[in-house]
Parts: structure tokens; sequence; C-alpha cells
């Protein structure tokens, strides 16, 4: 191999190596950034502020607003709530939700199932199964779901009611993930804890605590165990 040719690959790989690190850190800031976007209303709700807004399982909301799309996980009163949804539902929102939800809302709903997937204003949501596997409240017949949510490249894991499940084994390249935390009706902390070892975030927020079930305490302790493996962030109920 003559000079010519070592300097040309050297060359190539200083740029790749370059490329590399540049892209690892604008994706760290685009996951910071996504970070301070998400809003926690309580409960399952978050509001998450991009190039478009996005409610999950509109819930407790206390002024009216305009959401861009709103994605409900199952119908459960606590997650499909018609006087909540109306509340932040124009006329060109884009609900997406399961097929039971539908006999509630008076708006216009795409139905999803486990594993499809919708593409809308900008965002690829992708429906992932959410069910109890120690109890039955959220039976996994009923087909109920949390989201993979994908904007500016940037993948946010919305969990919904669920236990730790071995589908979250195979989740891949989530940046952010929102996992509830409080026991009786979903995952307490010790299995959330299991949960976000398996998914590998870089990035956790817990939720469904504070409200119906649940306390800040379940979140410290959740932070204290995570502490040295990976960022969570206690957001305050705004």
């Amino acid at each position: 191999m003559n000079t010519i040719v070592r300097y040309c690959i050297v060359i190539i790989l200083s740029i790749c190596t370059i490329h590399t690190e540049l892209m690892a850190h604008n994706n760290v800031s685009g996951v910071t950034a996504m970070v301070e976007s998400i809003h926690w209303i309580g409960h399952d709700c978050f509001k998450i502020m991009s190039n478009v807004i996005i409610y999950t399982d509109p819930f407790t909301i206390r002024k009216e607003d305009a959401a861009d799309i709103i994605l409900i996980s199952h119908e459960h009163y606590d997650h499909c709530s018609p006087d909540d949804i109306y509340k932040i539902c124009k006329k060109n929102t884009v609900i997406i939700a399961t097929p039971d939800c539908v006999p509630k809302i008076k708006c216009n709903v795409k139905t999803i199932k486990p594993y499809e997937t919708i593409s809308v204003k900008g965002a690829t949501i992708q429906a992932v199964p959410a069910y109890n596997i120690n109890k039955q409240f959220h039976p996994k017949l009923k087909h109920w779901v949390g989201y993979i949510i994908t904007i500016n490249n940037i993948r946010i894991y919305f969990a919904g009611d669920t236990d730790y499940i071995t589908e979250m084994n195979s989740m891949k390249h989530i940046d952010i993930a929102l996992l509830p935390i409080s026991g009786t009706y979903v995952m307490d902390v010790d299995e959330a804890v299991q949960a976000t070892r398996a998914i590998k975030p870089k990035v956790v927020i817990p939720m469904h605590y504070g409200s119906i079930i649940g306390t800040i305490a379940d979140a410290k302790r959740f932070e204290q165990i995570l502490k040295n493996e990976v960022s969570v962030v206690i957001k305050e109920t705004e």
C-alpha cells in the first residue's frame, strides 16, 4: 500500500470519527432538549412540546389547549377521559387509541393495536403491548398498548399501564422512557428498575404516582436505586 493510499485512508477514518462524534453529541443535545419539552400533567398524562404538541392519556387537564396528537393507551377512566380529551381536542387534532376507546369519544379516532404503526404530523407512533402478568387489571387479551413515539430522531417510550413484561427486553434505541412505578395496578419500583435495565434508555421519567396511588417517595426510591446507571428525571406536575 503506497503512501498516498494510506494518507487517504487516514483522512477518511478521521472524517468518519468526527462525524460519529458529532452525531452522538447532537443526539445527546436533542435528548436533553426533548426531556425539557416533556411536561407532566399528572398520573400518565404528559404534554410533549416539539414540532407538534402530543398529549398522552389526558387526565386532570386544568386548562384548555390545542393538541396536535392525543395518544390513549386503554379505556379506563383515568386514561380515556372524555371531559379531559375535549379540553385539548380541536378541529385538526389526531387521536390515536385502542378500539375500545372509540364509543367513549365524540371525535375522530385512529384505532391502533400492538405492533401497528401510524405516521402523522411528522411523528411516528408505534403501539407496543402493555399488560399485567401477576394481576388482572390490564389483561393481555385486551390488547392495550404503550407507545414508542419517534420525533426529531428521538425515541420516547410511553409505557402505559403495564408490568415489566418480556417485550421490553427487545426494545432498542429508546432515548427517553416514561415508566409507571406505583405498584398495585402497574409495576412497582423494583419492577420498574428491572424494566429500565432491560430497555436501557438514556433518560427515564417515572409516572403513575401522586394521584390515585403511589407517592413522591416511590419516585425518590426509584431515582436512588438507579442513580449510578441512568439519568432519572422526576417531573413536578404542571
